[in-house]
């Protein structure tokens, strides 16, 4: 027996231990400001890329402009292998009027997938720099998209090339050199410029507003001459995640329309494969209905100076700011499924609601470590319920939120380990928005959920966050401190549970908290067919409410808290 044990305890550690992530040099590299990467903020990207469709090589040159914060020695710059870095060359934007621009080529040093730049340069504090780096290679491929990310190399019905990247986890230096972190986005934007055969007749579609389109008779990029080009030129004048910034290649059709919001006139955009146009143009019709219930829900669309677009994409679609993609076959639900089971879901189109609906969180409000990552799909899975009650009822809102429960494993927590690029569990989507239903009902007073929102979207505009800053406006706004609640569902796996007996002769409900982290406090207040109900149960000490009302029905009562609340309730029986 005591072998036996021993046996058990030693399969249960080794089972614990190869559980856990284990997390490398390069998940530090990645995921961490070290003094490599925290003296500078990037100001804009620019890149040029040309893709050689049938070899699926790329070619590229991005220039970095970057402000001093702090003095360095050395860069950190990211760019995934199997890509080479041809050259890197660093200046001063801004010297000193006795001196004139200098070039330097930069030496560097590849390690993986980054390389260590000697700052050859002095650079003060308050300084511009630019930092300009020549690359070439055939980037990732891949797998899954848009979960096992990099290039997708396809071909339309036409047998034309139909080619984007989806990189999100995976990380943009997959394919195009960047300090790719999270927390440190572009201030001033981006522009990429695409170059394609002209012979092929197809179209290179990006973030924010064309700029200009291009023939080009003959033109030398890196060092090799093409014939024949067309530059297509595109232009974020906004903040952008590394991650959002996406090529769109192929025989695109597109049209457009003004949406009268909250800020003007915006501009909205839609691409669409030639073969798949005339379903596009009847399925992207839902894209208005999206943004009247978005803007009543969370403040006016982030993104007015660059405009909307939903883009055809060959994966299942993806939060590219400004340049939203879609590829969800032009049906209603997910692939024609309603992931909540509730019937709700099958009334719009999953992909043009969820990712739309990170235009606010993620792309707007944008964490600095994807370890907070839930404030992207949390939020942004309840914009799901909030879309469903705009249009089709609270009653709707609520069983919608509630059937996505199923999909939560509650196997290990939403937030993840900081600094190694590592996120938390899957379930930052459904529990996460299950969390802020629960939230929401706590607060019983909608006009102020409802603020919170948009002032969560006002207060952060254009800003990267932490999770204490999102919790803390959320209990400083919400009037109560939920900070226990958000350690409960965001840091543990465990499910508070409403523990209650019933005295059904005298109609006394005798409830309390179990399963919970010390201190859960979590107010239970909601309109009951009529009747006003603020139950504060306590962790382990019985709190006790009669219900003398004849119409009462408590069983009713228990589903309908489950229904508002992510929560289990248990009746205990002697």
């Amino acid at each position: 027996m005591i072998r036996y044990s021993l046996l058990l305890i030693a399969l249960f550690f080794t089972k614990m231990i190869s559980a856990q992530p284990i997390f490398e040099k390069s998940d530090t590299l990645r995921g961490s400001l070290n003094e490599n990467r925290d003296w500078f903020d990037i100001l804009k990207y620019d890149i040029t890329v040309t893709p050689n469709f049938d070899n699926k090589t790329i070619q590229g040159t991005v220039a970095w402009k970057a402000k001093v914060n702090k003095l360095g020695e050395k860069i950190q710059v990211d760019l995934q292998q199997p890509l080479v870095i041809d050259s890197i060359v660093l200046f001063r934007i801004n010297p000193a009027p006795q001196e004139a621009f200098k070039l330097h080529a930069a030496p560097f040093k590849r390690d993986n997938n980054i390389a260590i730049v000697e700052v050859t340069e002095k650079l003060n504090i308050g300084d511009e720099f630019m930092l300009l780096i020549a690359y070439h290679g055939k980037p990732r491929e891949a797998v899954k998209p848009p979960w096992d990310g990099g290039w997708i190399w396809k071909k339309d019905g036409n047998g034309k090339p139909w080619v984007s990247v989806a990189c999100q986890g995976l990380g943009a230096s997959v394919w195009y050199p960047c300090k790719d972190h999270q927390s440190d986005e572009p201030e001033e934007g981006a522009s990429v410029n695409i170059y394609i055969p002209d012979s092929l007749g197809i179209i290179a579609v990006s973030n924010g507003r064309p700029v200009k389109e291009e023939k080009l008779m003959r033109s030398v990029i890196n060092g090799v001459t093409n014939n024949h080009l067309i530059n297509f030129k595109w232009e974020v004048k906004n903040p952008i995640n590394n991650y959002n910034i996406i090529p769109y290649i192929g025989d695109y059709i597109s049209w457009s329309e003004t949406y009268p919001g909250l800020k003007g006139e915006l501009d909205v955009s839609y691409y669409a494969l030639r073969e798949d146009s005339l379903k596009a143009r009847i399925q992207f019709t839902q894209v208005p209905k999206m943004l009247k219930a978005f803007e009543y829900w969370m403040g006016p669309y982030p993104f007015y100076e660059d405009g909307y677009k939903l883009i055809q994409a060959p994966h299942l679609g993806m939060e590219h700011q400004s340049a939203v993609a879609y590829g969800n076959k032009f049906e209603n639900g997910y692939l024609g499924r309603d992931l909540s089971g509730s019937g709700w879901g099958k009334k719009w189109d999953f992909i043009i609601v969820h990712e739309s609906g990170h235009e606010w969180f993620a792309n707007n409000i944008s964490t600095k470590d994807i370890a907070d990552n839930w404030v992207h799909e949390g939020f942004t899975n309840y914009t799901e319920t909030l879309f469903t009650e705009y249009y089709y009822g609270a009653k709707a809102g609520n069983e919608y939120n509630y059937g996505t429960r199923k999909g939560i494993s509650n196997r290990t927590p939403i937030i993840g380990p900081y600094g190694v690029n590592g996120e938390g569990s899957g379930d930052m989507y459904s529990k996460g928005g299950n969390l802020l239903h629960t939230i929401r009902h706590s607060i019983n007073n909608d006009k102020r959920f409802r603020s919170i929102l948009t002032g969560l979207n006002e207060n952060f505009y254009h800003k990267t966050v932490t999770t204490k800053e999102i919790e803390d406006y959320i209990s400083l706004y919400g009037k109560f401190n939920f900070s226990k609640v958000f350690d409960q569902y965001l840091r543990t796996t465990q499910i508070p549970v409403f523990s209650y007996t019933i005295d059904r002769i005298e109609k006394l409900l005798t409830y309390q908290w179990r399963n919970c982290v010390p201190g859960f406090d979590l107010p239970l207040n909601f309109n009951y067919f009529g009747n006003q109900i603020s139950l504060r149960p306590i962790e382990f000490v019985p709190q006790k409410i009669s219900f003398k009302n004849e119409s009462f029905d408590i069983d009713e009562f228990i589903k309908e808290l489950e229904l508002m609340y992510y929560v289990k309730a248990v009746e205990e029986r002697n």
